[in-house]
């Protein structure tokens, strides 16, 4: 028998240069940059610009959604509350919580219909809707009524009450009746309703001028002057005498900076978990996971921001 021997051919790789890898021609790995300095700068850079930029979209766009969702919410517990068969009756004077739903307001002229008053007028509480002053009557009570709101966050409810004339209609509802005002003009800065009839009342809402910035003074301040026609209701006993400087025409909340630092520290350690979670689990899975909770923090962050903002902004 005779066997052949097939020579072997060179095909240009010897067996040594194949088990030969070089680690350098390992596939690049799929994930954020490895850590270092120019990695660390980059990422300070984009979480304080993106959250920078999420702050202004929440103020002046998201946070009217929210608004909104709020008086949803309040308007049906309102309505409740005046259902005559409602074991509880809406609250109509003394010291009420703060966010608790108090009148009804309309004023067509201003494209305000059925806007829900809470009680107090911290940055906080008017992020649900316009407030009264807690150390006022409620409309539709004797003496002088104050409501404020906001002209250009959370949806800017009063933004176009500098549009009101003599003559334009104001309607409230209260635990205690429909109140009708006649818009009489509008107030200088710093300037006091005249005197008020022992059986009538004023109301008067108050809102920023935006003047672009966030610099509010007393001067930046609007107030439109309306009267109420026909007979007011007496007040009832118990009305706050002075109320917290965040609840100040034109202030904001100095409390609320702890709150805020919180949402921060939070915001950071979320995006380091984030960012260390892409190293290991690829983009994908990362983002399912972190996405809610990256937009979780940025709307709580948002909202404590807000409070740091005057109320009536």
């Amino acid at each position: 028998m005779v066997i052949d021997v097939v020579p072997d051919v060179d095909d240009g790789v010897s067996t040594d240069a194949a088990q030969d890898v070089d680690p350098e021609a390992v596939p690049e790995r799929v994930g954020p940059p490895r850590p270092g300095l120019l990695a660390a700068v980059l990422a300070v850079i984009l979480l304080v610009s993106s959250t920078a930029l999420f702050l202004g979209v929440f103020a002046f766009g998201l946070s009217g959604l929210q608004e909104q969702r709020s008086q949803h919410e309040l308007y049906a517990e309102f309505r409740g509350l005046l259902d005559p068969s409602s074991p509880v009756a809406p609250s109509i004077g003394g010291a009420i919580r703060p966010g608790t739903p108090v009148a009804l307001l309309s004023v067509p002229a201003a494209g305000l219909h059925d806007v829900i008053v809470v009680e107090g007028t911290s940055p906080g509480d008017l992020l649900a809707g316009p407030g009264h002053l807690r150390d006022t009557p409620l409309p539709g009570q004797v003496g002088e009524s104050v409501v404020l709101g906001k002209s250009a966050t959370a949806g800017g409810p009063f933004r176009d009450i500098d549009r009101l004339r003599k003559g334009d209609v104001v309607t409230v509802r209260t635990g205690q009746g429909l109140f009708r005002y006649a818009v009489v003009g509008h107030l200088a800065p710093g300037s006091r309703p005249v005197s008020v009839p022992s059986d009538s009342g004023v109301l008067v809402l108050g809102t920023s001028a935006v003047s672009g910035d966030l610099g509010i003074t007393a001067n930046s301040l609007t107030y439109v002057e309306a009267r109420l026609k026909g007979t007011a209701v007496p007040v009832p006993r118990g009305l706050p005498r002075t109320v917290p400087s965040a609840e100040i025409p034109g202030h904001w909340d100095p409390g609320a900076w702890p709150m805020a630092a919180v949402w921060l520290a939070g915001l950071a350690l979320v995006s380091a978990c984030t960012w260390w979670l892409w190293a290991r689990w690829g983009l994908l899975r990362t983002w399912i996971i972190g996405a809610p909770v990256l937009l979780g923090s940025l709307w709580g962050l948002g909202n404590a921001v807000l409070h740091l903002v005057p109320n009536v902004y």
